[in-house]
């Protein structure tokens, strides 16, 4: 995957584009986005974003990779340890809204990848989505076997889970077929709630005291 050129040289300049090539991916897709724009949003001129990045399919993975990255590292199953299996779920679904909460673009962004990529979406399968996967199958696993969850098939109710969180990405098109906004901070702690409470009843054991 390419990568910005001298990124490490000069961050700050880097950031700046991807900031700005960002919103523009987001409001317009790539497409409609325009490389001169996001170069005088980010304060530099045209012939510096092509030294960063060689092309606007570039620039417009290297902000999805971005994104994706920091996902990655704030979502990460498992991050709690050690502590709980089931405080180690819920932290990996609380990590992941505080996620959308802070990157309201993501999920535009992923909905623009996944109906206009033409198929080109292995590289986010294979690098970020399928070890999110494989780090949930482990952590049911855990929880299975410690007693904290019922017994479940692991690889099935992590495959269940990611399509209720990392799914989520959808919002804006269910948005528009509801007639508001899934992504406001609002409709986020709902689904957030929402998704625990789901957990609690189908995944949890009850803990000692607990009805």
């Amino acid at each position: 995957m390419p990568q910005p050129r001298t990124r490490k040289q000069h961050p700050e300049t880097a950031d700046r584009i991807l900031a700005a090539a960002e919103e523009a991916f987001a409001a317009h897709g790539l497409a409609g986005a325009r490389t001169e724009r996001i170069a005088a949003r980010a304060g530099v001129n045209k012939a510096l974003l092509y030294y960063y990045f060689r092309s606007k399919r570039d620039l417009y993975r290297a902000v999805l990779r971005h994104l994706l990255e920091q996902l990655h590292r704030t979502s990460e199953p498992g991050a709690d340890a050690p502590s709980s299996s089931r405080e180690q779920l819920a932290g990996f679904v609380n990590r992941y809204f505080d996620f959308l909460a802070t990157h309201p673009n993501f999920p535009r962004l992923m909905q623009r990848e996944v109906m206009e990529s033409k198929g080109e979406l292995d590289w986010v399968l294979r690098d970020y989505y399928r070890p999110l996967l494989e780090g949930l199958v482990r952590l049911i696993a855990q929880g299975v076997r410690r007693g904290e969850f019922r017994r479940v098939d692991p690889q099935q109710s992590a495959l269940t889970l990611m399509g209720a969180t990392t799914s989520y990405f959808a919002a804006p098109l269910w948005g528009r077929f509801l007639g508001r906004d899934l992504l406001e901070p609002a409709a986020l702690e709902a689904r957030r709630h929402a998704l625990l409470d789901f957990l609690g009843y189908g995944l949890f054991r009850p803990e000692r005291g607990e009805s």
